[in-house]
């Protein structure tokens, strides 16, 4: 059982290995989401979940074609489908958390760098400032973390701050990193090029929440137009006509109307969401 098993996950490894040149990123973002695995062994984990959940929607599409008589050749073409879906979706994983992460480090890197432009004019040697950083809370403390973790094994501060910078998921922490990279290669105070770095920043994300202010008062006319204004009418105008034409409206019809109106509800809170600017000043 176990050698069987071992052949297995061998093949499948070797599979990984052929294709993992179709995902030349792969290996940079699985460090950035800090997923401990090789690209080779990330693929083969995902070929392995894909070919189940595939085979699983195999024998259920057997089922279904046996008992309506259909082709049979709707189970590869079943089976295929399934398994590109569920592949491409796993694969995009830690591209996924990567996103996810640029936007919790875009939310704290602020609050990260005015954090270490404090230590800095209090005397704090920068290294400590990481340090203190490192054992701070939120995101953004994780790749300071991982910044110190290199120093104390010996890597210089400035290739462990370029190291930083290459993998780090939000260009505004770039930034922040490699204006003090910049500042030990050059000889300066660290703390003017770190301080103009984080009024830039603020200044950004002031400019993201005007647009959002101006973006937010067209949407929302769209919204009471669209999500209640002409429901409200459509529905009066409905019960009026309806009751001068007699016509008869079970409830079904109110319940796929209600339906309806909940979508479009839904659609506009998502659309809400999505143009949200991710500060936090």
């Amino acid at each position: 059982m176990r050698i069987n098993e071992f052949i297995k996950g061998f093949s499948l490894l070797l599979i990984a290995q052929r294709i993992v040149g179709l995902f030349p990123k792969l290996k940079k973002e699985l460090w950035i989401a800090q997923i401990n695995q090789k690209p080779e062994e990330y693929i083969r984990d995902k070929l392995k979940n894909s070919l189940m959940v595939a085979l699983a929607m195999g024998v259920l599409t057997f089922f279904l074609v046996d008992k309506q008589g259909s082709s049979y050749l709707w189970i590869p073409v079943s089976y295929l489908i399934f398994f590109s879906i569920v592949f491409y979706t796993l694969i995009n994983g830690a591209h996924t958390k990567v996103l996810k992460l640029r936007k919790e480090i875009d939310r704290e890197v602020l609050f990260a760098g005015r954090f270490l432009l404090v230590k800095l004019n209090s005397g704090v040697p920068l290294i400590n400032a990481l340090t203190e950083a490192s054992k701070s809370y939120g995101v953004a403390n994780e790749y300071f973390k991982s910044i110190v973790h290199d120093i104390e094994m010996g890597t210089n501060m400035e290739d462990a701050l370029q190291k930083a910078v290459t993998y780090s998921p939000s260009e505004r922490m770039k930034k922040i990193l490699f204006q003090i990279t910049n500042a030990l290669k050059i000889g300066i105070d660290v703390t003017q090029s770190l301080q103009a770095t984080l009024e830039q920043i603020a200044e950004e994300q002031l400019i993201e929440i005007q647009r959002y202010g101006k973006k937010l008062n067209g949407i929302t006319m769209f919204y009471m137009l669209g999500a209640v204004v002409l429901p409200s009418l459509g529905f009066t105008m409905f019960i009026v006509i309806a009751s001068v034409i007699n016509f008869q409206a079970d409830k079904g019809l109110y319940v796929t109307l209600a339906f309806f109106l909940i979508i479009i509800e839904l659609v506009f809170l998502s659309i809400f969401k999505a143009i949200r600017p991710n500060v936090n000043i």
